[in-house]
């Protein structure tokens, strides 16, 4: 056979020969890795959701009796089922080791991952080889989700089986609130460090450039550092596991090298990644361990495929384990064998006394893996998980002895154990944090069992206490805002830094509860601070006199006033480019306060990097584009495309930029709602010249004339230059465009200022 041939099992680019099954053949990411992702914009279209658009998970889930789903997952807990026995007739402690992986993904700096969507049902997370055997409880799970179906999503029964474990276990849990719907496809926009490798972190593993990933996201000045760093794998920031396909760290040590200090070191960076300081971290390792065993019978190799690569008649059941019934006591998980404590299925605080009581060494579990266990012959025992009679020495991880070894968390330990009430309930916060610290505001829990007491990391906002404004009173403040002498600039530009904090990936940010006028945001360089210490006060001014004399006990919140007056600033714009539309307006923000605000926490959502006002730290040696950071801050904002594209052409004429920079300001009405920076953009009539070698800034030169227009970033050119986005500003380049631009922008504005009203809709993505 001619290989060479067109059909025959070649490519027809070159000739270069493809080989393996059909299917195999190079996409389009193989032939151009560095184009922009567009498409992820786009990601679970209601196409794929089998519930349909008008299911409302709110309303089925509180009309479930939630007592009795719990009282049939307890029931579940302490049965056992051939195909995968339950270690001491209890899968109370394995159950919490999926509800943790599911929630222990998120990430602080952008807010990814965490338990919200049940993303540990598909890939790449379902196959991490630290969520080995996770698919073995979901599947066990499957009966009483199938019994109750569409009203409890497999998100809030992963967390609730969670809970339940603890709970028949002897442990009182801080509460549970529900609210999470599930996703219908794989994340494709989350990056989690370089995939294509299985097993540990081999030493010599390369670390590379982040390969196109918008979320390969530069925050708070951390950056990804390409090649070896100290011969291991570690993940920078934002990633929040010390290696790829961990939920936290290797609880070996780094790279299994059995230090317990390099263990701590890397357990502080992940879990404070995470969002966890000290006391929270030593709570959740010594409360989770304090139930259960580890896993390590059979040598790794021995293992099969995760479930991503299982066989056919697998059924989407992975890690195949060959020896003995391949399940029991010849169960393979991390490689780690042995239980912590002689109780593995009641609530006590043996964890911390035995792991201070003994002296602990250095050795290995059947499957070669590095654990402790204690020196002392007489040591108490831990009874075998299913071979009755047989009774095995306690263990350790090296992860373990880290708690022991580092001063700081030795100290926490040590407060742990002269007060288990105090651990107890350290334990039942962490753990409440831990499950549902990406479900954003209070308001999107449901269920009876949601706590009364408002945390600090909950963005706590009071609740609203007082009539709000209606038409008459829009119009009145619309017109005071606009006599104010505030420009249509200093108005949106107000109103996009506060509501633009939004993120969709753990619902934080915003402009409910107006915290553009408190710290840290209202120092903010991306905010610019001098334009806030002129608009605030005045609309503060505003607010008051209204206040002062409204009647019927109406108010109206700063909250409020930033959205309204962004509102009626882009009103202004469009009338005085021709068009007459009114920016929806949904009152019923509230105000919090400094008290109510973690700074530190609240930090992590400052840009380093925000295309939507060609803000770029220059300070900060990014190492993936500013388009595709963009492309991030859209993400994170639940942009479509054209709202993307609508809402970074109508800022750039109303003049947003960040320091009142002209970059992409193709306009000579600046504060107009024009469609003019479409109408250059998409203009023969100029060339467009790289102002240095670095490409990252431009001259726009008339075509004949050699004359400079104007200068752009690669924020502002994107929009011409990658192809699907250029079909978009064409749209609004054109003839017959210009009314569409303004309505598609008047839409998208509207939707970014209602990100975070979940109050009106709780359970919105």
């Amino acid at each position: 056979m001619d290989t060479m041939t067109p059909g025959a099992g070649t490519c027809p680019f070159g000739g270069t020969r493809i080989s393996g099954a059909a299917g195999s053949e190079p996409q389009i990411d193989h032939w151009w890795p560095n184009r922009l992702k567009v498409e992820l914009l786009h990601q679970e279209p209601p196409a794929a959701n089998p519930l349909g658009p008008d299911f409302d998970y709110a309303e089925a889930f509180k009309a479930l009796d939630l007592q009795a789903v719990k009282s049939d997952i307890k029931a579940f807990l302490t049965t056992s089922v051939s195909w995968w026995p339950s270690d001491y007739g209890n899968y109370g402690p394995q159950m919490i080791r999926m509800a943790w992986h599911s929630a222990g993904t998120y990430r602080i700096a952008d807010g990814r991952g965490g338990a919200g969507q049940g993303m540990q049902r598909f890939a790449p997370v379902n196959s991490w080889w630290d969520n080995g055997n996770t698919d073995k409880s979901r599947r066990l799970l499957w009966p009483i989700k199938q019994k109750y179906g569409a009203a409890l999503s497999w998100a809030d029964l992963m967390v609730l089986t969670g809970n339940c474990a603890l709970e028949i276990m002897g442990f009182k849990t801080f509460g549970f609130a529900g609210g999470r719907v599930d996703a219908w496809e794989p994340d494709r926009s989350t990056y989690w460090g370089p995939e294509g490798w299985t097993g540990k972190a081999p030493k010599d593993a390369p670390r590379g450039p982040m390969a196109g990933h918008p979320e390969e996201m530069v925050n708070r000045g951390l950056r990804w550092q390409g090649g070896p760093k100290d011969a291991t794998y570690e993940l920078d920031s934002p990633l929040a596991a010390s290696h790829q396909s961990l939920i936290y760290v290797d609880p070996e040590g780094p790279n299994a090298n059995g230090d317990p200090l390099d263990s701590a070191r890397d357990i502080r960076l992940t879990f404070g990644r995470m969002a966890m300081n000290d006391e929270e971290t030593v709570a959740l390792i010594a409360g989770g361990h304090a139930f259960g065993k580890s896993h390590g019978m059979v040598k790794a190799d021995r293992i099969g495929g995760a479930p991503e690569v299982a066989r056919m008649h697998e059924m989407g059941l992975g890690w195949h384990n060959p020896e003995g019934s391949g399940n029991a006591e010849f169960t393979m998980t991390n490689g780690i064998e042995g239980s912590w404590t002689p109780n593995p299925t009641q609530w006590d605080n043996d964890y911390l006394e035995n792991l201070f009581r003994f002296e602990w060494r250095k050795t290995k579990s059947p499957a070669g893996s590095i654990q402790w266990t204690p020196v002392d012959p007489d040591a108490p025992k831990t009874p075998d998980a299913h071979v009755e009679g047989r009774m095995n020495p306690l263990m350790m991880m090296t992860s373990d002895i880290a708690l022991k070894e580092d001063p700081a968390y030795r100290a926490v330990c040590e407060k742990f154990l002269a007060d288990f009430d105090y651990f107890s309930d350290a334990f039942s916060r962490a753990w409440f944090k831990l499950t549902h610290r990406d479900m954003g505001p209070k308001v999107r829990y449901l269920g009876p069992e949601v706590p009364a007491e408002d945390l600090i990391w909950q963005d706590p906002i009071p609740p609203l206490d007082h009539a709000v404004i209606d038409d008459a009173d829009i119009a009145r403040l619309k017109s005071d805002i606009l006599a104010s002498g505030l420009s249509v600039t200093d108005l949106v530009a107000t109103a996009w830094a506060a509501a633009s904090t939004h993120r969709v990936s753990d619902k934080r940010g915003g402009a409910n509860g107006g915290r553009i006028r408190l710290q840290p945001q209202r120092g903010w360089a991306v905010n610019e601070p001098d334009r806030l210490e002129r608009v605030i006060p005045k609309l503060e001014e505003i607010a008051d006199r209204f206040n002062g004399s409204a009647p019927g006990g109406k108010r109206v919140s700063f909250a409020d006033m930033v959205v309204l007056a962004g509102c009626a600033g882009v009103e202004k714009a469009a009338r005085d480019a021709g068009s007459n539309v009114e920016v929806p307006f949904v009152p019923g923000r509230r105000d919090t306060t400094q008290e109510l605000t973690d700074v530190e926490q609240f930090d992590w959502l400052q840009p380093v990097s925000d295309g939507f006002r060609n803000y770029h730290d220059t300070s900060i040696d990014f190492t993936v584009s500013p388009e595709e950071l963009f492309l991030d801050r859209a993400m994170l904002l639940s942009l479509t495309a054209p709202e993307w594209t609508a809402l970074t052409g109508g800022l750039r004429v109303l003049g947003v930029n960040a320091g009142g920079s002209q970059h992409g300001v193709f306009t000579d009405r600046v504060g107009t709602l024009t469609n003019d920076m479409f109408r250059h953009l998409t203009s023969m009539d100029y060339v467009w010249s790289p102002q240095d070698a670095s490409e990252m800034t431009f001259d726009i030169k008339d075509r004949n004339s050699g004359e400079r227009r104007f200068t752009a970033t690669r924020c502002d050119l994107v929009f011409g230059s990658n192809s699907q986005l250029r079909q978009i500003a064409e749209v609004y380049a054109a003839d017959d465009g210009k009314d569409r631009f303004v309505r598609e922008f008047v839409d998208a504005w509207h939707k970014v200022m209602m990100l975070d009203r979940y109050e009106v809709r709780p359970t919105q993505r």
